[in-house]
């Protein structure tokens, strides 16, 4: 009987082959790997073509699954390798790590090993607090996905497993020290890059010594002490090597983490009497008694290469998973090879780079790899070479190929036999129906929604949305028109965990939508982040009954939930929201939200002209809204100060612009005819802020409304001696906010507001200068240039007024007049 323990750096290119190799030389009975037991049965599935790195292992509590792990895993990983060689020798593969129903039941507040670089076998948190988070985002201030306390700077790149402390193990008392095994070696062997040591003494030989590297492991681990969760991880590994040789198996292989080497090998990583110089069964047990448990279900998972990238976010310790991978893909002269892909990428963007150019790469790759005495060129050097030869000194396009290869985004995939919760499972199914394949890098998507495959296309992503999986991002649309939606498409591993956590609320996407909007009207968080009531059911959680809103959804948030519906194509959630959007706008009396709730409900009205969407019952709300808003504007606009003038003034155009989108009608009762005869009597009251009142009356002369004479009159009121100068400047902001042409082509007004100005004394024109450069500031430098134009043209009286303009010639302009009327449709005039 023999046991083997193979120490290996995690996603390390060299570390696999080696290990592949030292596998075929050893031909064990079984192979024991770092990673949590309950994925024993998984393994079976890496024979599936459909299993395809990078991959991860996911393990969930149910009906807690905000709380789960990952464990990843690269085509270079050496962990996969192992599993590849077991599954095609025939051989059976037991995962030894501490397993997942404990790790997953520890308190996370539980003071855990700061070295951890989120490796294979190792425990990851992912998720959030249940009462915490943004639409789409997870918490500011939690844990970012694969860290624990302390392992936010992934400092030594997983070279050795965890750089451990001492001192909360058994013996706790002593102060927690922090060791970087790999540093220390470095430093011993003269260098001041732990990561250049180990590619040049491992990565670049393609012989991994693991019998040197279980001796320095020991030679490092010499008079530590480690800490709890160390300490009972790896006296569950000594136990399942146990297990494997009373089950009868005589040649054992361990994969692990070189740091735990020494912790599992003994006096020999190689001994036919293994386990002398080891803790005893009795001290492993001792340590793994009355762990607490929770259940857990695991399964696999796509995963992506900018998630092992530690600048991702994601701290699982490598930086460059792109260059890893073609490391092991091309043993053969990787940097010339290298190379060659770097100058395609660039060429693809029309990046001017020759052949000329790659052999000049090359040979300063290779010029530098020996100034600096390294057995072969390094990304370092690539890196250089790439920046200096190809790409001319010049960063951007160095970015471009640090992006598309050093990180090498890729997203792996997962069979159909892979257990999964139905919502996942649906979700693949319409994935494949609609033609929208998961993918790692943006992919821009324009909509028609005209076309049946968009409009379910983009159903299903509004779905999505609502049920929290932010597979794509709304874009502005490039087309003006309400059939048309842009979006960016970007998959990210965690939306397994959103799945598995929406659902509590269905088995498919638009029954877990439906649930979950349900909830929301309920009183439910909108930012489709929170998590559901435990045992809430396949189903979704049942109905609280009423069907009120509760106090903490405001109306607006109703409304956007109502127009969300619409996008979704909701029709069974739809009066739900309605009935509590009617209960909320019964009991609110401020105006201010009711003006800031209409606008989404008018756009809510509109689509379902766009996307046959039943929307009955949204016009009897809007009429209702508007009515409210008409009788209650009076009153809001009393005693305003400029900051809330200025707040009103964004709802009065919210509403202004929501009414220009409804039906028009003759009857003065209709919603078109109401309001603008709403802000005619408003515009008439004298104790107006100015800024209100001069948006009125552009408004109203905008509309028709008010002819030009009754405005000279009310500009003139408005900038006369009785009024502040402060108050005048507020007036024309108000007026002049709809843009500044109106006083480029009316030479009255632009007079009076000349005349005004010139008219301040000194001083009151500092008052009011800031006013009046926020005003003119926002006008496009076009119109601003005209109106200085106009104004420098009054200084010399040669600008018409508007009874002295030039005679029309009207044989001239009765072409131009034809061809206008035919756009309007008023050929009949024409």
């Amino acid at each position: 009987m023999s046991v083997s323990v193979l120490g290996v750096r995690h996603h390390g290119p060299g570390s696999a082959r080696s290990l592949s190799r030292e596998l075929e030389r050893l031909k064990p009975d079984i192979v024991l790997i770092e990673g949590p037991p309950e994925a024993d049965v998984l393994v079976e599935l890496a024979k599936d073509p459909g299993l395809e790195p990078p991959v991860a292992l996911l393990a969930h509590v149910p009906g807690e699954p905000a709380k789960a792990a990952f464990w990843p895993f690269a085509v270079f990983s050496p962990e996969w390798q192992a599993i590849r060689h077991a599954v095609g020798a025939g051989v059976p593969v037991r995962f030894c790590d501490l397993p997942a129903v404990h790790s997953l039941a520890s308190d996370p507040e539980e003071p855990e090993d700061p070295g951890e670089s989120g490796e294979p076998g190792e425990e990851r948190r992912v998720g959030a607090p249940p009462d915490a988070g943004a639409e789409g985002a997870r918490p500011e201030g939690t844990r970012p996905e694969g860290t624990e306390p302390g392992n936010e700077d992934p400092g030594n790149e997983g070279l050795a497993d965890e750089g451990p402390r001492a001192g909360e193990g058994p013996d706790a008392g002593a102060s927690a020290v922090r060791t970087d095994p790999i540093g220390t070696l470095a430093r011993a062997a003269g260098y001041d890059d732990p990561e250049r040591w180990w590619e040049d003494v491992v990565e670049h030989r393609g012989d991994t010594p693991f019998q040197v590297i279980a001796e320095a492991m020991a030679a490092v681990r010499e008079g530590h002490v480690a800490d709890a969760r160390e300490a009972r991880r790896e006296a569950f590994m000594r136990r399942t090597i146990r297990r494997a040789v009373k089950d009868g198996f005589e040649r054992i292989a361990v994969v692990c983490g070189a740091w735990h080497v020494p912790a599992l090998a003994g006096t020999s990583a190689e001994d036919a009497a293994w386990g002398a110089g080891l803790p005893t069964v009795k001290a492993d047990d001792a340590l793994l008694r009355g762990l607490p448990k929770v259940k857990a279900e695991m399964t696999w998972v796509p995963w992506t290469y900018g998630r092992l990238a530690a600048w991702s976010g994601y701290g699982a310790g490598v930086t460059s998973p792109g260059w890893y991978h073609h490391l092991f893909a091309s043993a053969d002269r990787p940097v010339e090879r290298w190379l060659t892909a770097a100058a395609g990428v660039l060429r693809e963007e029309d990046l001017p780079v020759s052949s000329a150019h790659v052999i000049e790469a090359v040979r300063l790759t290779q010029s530098l790899a020996v100034l600096r005495g390294r057995p072969l060129a390094g990304l370092a050097e690539v890196t250089e070479a790439v920046r200096a030869v190809l790409c001319e000194g010049d960063d951007l396009p160095v970015e471009l190929v640090q992006r598309r290869m050093v990180v090498g985004e890729r997203l792996g995939r997962v069979p159909d036999a892979t257990p999964m919760v139905p919502l996942q499972r649906h979700l693949r199914e319409e994935q494949r129906r609609l033609k929208l394949k998961p993918e790692a890098l943006d992919r821009e998507y324009d909509l028609d929604l005209r076309k049946p495959l968009d409009l379910e296309r983009s159903r299903l992503l509004h779905r999505l949305r609502l049920l929290g999986v932010d597979w794509g991002r709304p874009q502005e649309s490039r087309s003006k028109g309400t059939f048309r939606e842009s979006w960016t498409l970007t998959w990210r591993p965690e939306f397994d965990i959103d799945l598995i956590e929406a659902s509590a609320w269905g088995t498919t996407v638009p029954a877990a939508a439906v649930a979950r909007v349900r909830d929301l009207a309920d009183g439910g968080r909108l930012s489709g982040q929170a998590a559901p009531q435990a045992g809430a059911g396949s189903s979704g959680p049942a109905s609280r009954g009423g069907r009120e809103a509760t106090p903490g959804v405001s109306l607006a948030g109703l409304t956007g939930l109502v127009e969300r519906c619409l996008l979704a194509d909701l029709p069974e959630a739809l009066p739900y929201v309605l009935d509590a959007l009617s209960a909320r706008a019964a009991l609110d009396s401020d105006v201010t939200h009711l003006m800031a709730a209409l606008p989404a409900m008018v756009r809510a009205q509109r689509y379902g002209d766009v996307r046959g969407t039943p929307a009955t019952g949204l016009a009897t709300i809007v009429d209702a809204l508007l009515s409210r808003i008409c009788v209650g504007l009076g009153g809001a606009v009393t005693g305003l100060d400029d900051d809330a003038a200025r707040d009103l003034l964004r709802h009065i155009d919210g509403v202004h612009a929501a009414v220009a989108l409804l039906d028009g009608a003759a009857d003065e009762e209709a919603p078109r005819a109401r309001w603008p005869a709403t802000l005619r009597a408003v515009s008439g009251r004298s104790d107006l802020h100015g800024l209100i009142e001069g948006r009125l009356i552009r408004i109203l002369l905008d509309a028709g409304d008010l002819d030009t004479a009754s405005v000279d009159s009310r500009m003139s009121r408005a900038m006369s001696a009785g009024h502040p100068p402060a108050r005048a400047a507020a007036w024309i902001e108000g007026f002049l906010s709809g843009g500044g042409l109106l006083l480029v082509h009316d030479a009255r007004l632009l007079s009076l507001v000349d005349g005004w100005l010139t008219g301040l004394a000194p001083e009151t024109f500092v008052d009011v200068l800031p006013l009046l450069r926020r005003t003119f500031g926002a006008f496009a430098a076009p119109e601003r240039r005209s109106i200085g134009s106009r104004v420098r043209s009054l200084a010399s009286g040669t600008v018409p007024d508007a009874a002295g303009v030039a005679e029309f010639d009207d044989g001239r302009a009765a072409a131009a007049v034809r061809t206008v009327l035919m756009i309007l449709g008023k050929t009949e005039g024409a």
